[in-house]
């Protein structure tokens, strides 16, 4: 969050929340993609569908400087969500385990 702002960690893990709770409100992706066009500036919205996309690379064990010549985003960010895929808080294994259990099933 911003440095600026004058707003606890309490009050900031609440806004947090309640952002999560909106976007478990929305049932279908088209509604869940409408949010987060409203939400998001584009670029925000393309640097997540960016970390998204490297995550699927990772997992195939794609070098980061070939996931870099397919996707054009940068080799930090492959390794900032490498780390996250490793050791961040279980979110996307989580979210890959269960699309690909829909996908089978």
């Amino acid at each position: 969050m911003k440095s600026h702002r004058t707003v606890t960690q309490r009050q900031e893990a609440q806004a947090e929340r309640k952002l999560v709770e909106a976007l478990l409100t929305m049932r279908t992706s088209e509604e869940c993609r409408s949010f987060l066009r409203d939400l998001c500036t584009p670029a925000e919205l393309q640097a997540m569908a960016d970390r998204w996309a490297v995550v699927q690379w990772l997992q195939q064990d794609v070098p980061y400087r070939e996931i870099h010549r397919l996707t054009g985003v940068s080799v930090t960010t492959i390794g900032r969500v490498a780390r996250y895929l490793a050791n961040g808080n279980g979110g996307y294994a989580l979210a890959t385990r269960r699309l690909e259990g829909s996908s089978h099933g």
